[in-house]
């Protein structure tokens, strides 16, 4: 299976983690990632403390429990590439009714290259290719 099936069939909860330059850390829940053509992963995120953190810090872990008995999932080892303001594009890949979005404020298409993959628990490699 590859990552972008896996991710588009596979229902779970995701936390993302990331640190300020000074090493201070934050988690926080997420959706799946969108998996684009190249390989690259990517996350809709507002202008909060994750978004924040990653002007001074390019480098994030996202962590995906899959739903059901068990801690199956994935660790995802991440590091920021760029980020786009795009709305069309952004709202092309929402999954969700972005009609009161704008109310939140200005959304970033943050784009990641995965530096490393492995399972949920222990340091084995998931059978999953990008």
């Amino acid at each position: 299976m590859n990552l972008k099936d896996y991710f588009e069939n596979t229902a779970g909860t995701g936390v993302l983690a990331t640190a300020d330059a000074e090493g201070r850390v934050d988690a926080a829940i997420y959706a799946r990632p969108h998996m684009l053509e190249d390989g690259t992963a990517a996350f809709i995120m507002l202008d909060r403390l994750t978004h924040k953190n990653l002007q001074s810090n390019p480098y994030a872990t996202f962590l995906f429990m899959e739903k059901g008995e068990g801690y199956k999932g994935v660790r995802l080892f991440l590091k920021k590439l760029r980020e786009e303001t795009d709305p069309e594009l952004i709202e092309s890949l929402s999954r969700r009714c972005v009609s009161q979005d704008h109310l939140q404020g200005t959304k970033f298409l943050v784009v990641f290259e995965l530096e490393k993959i492995l399972n949920l628990l222990g340091p084995g490699t998931p059978d999953i290719v990008v």
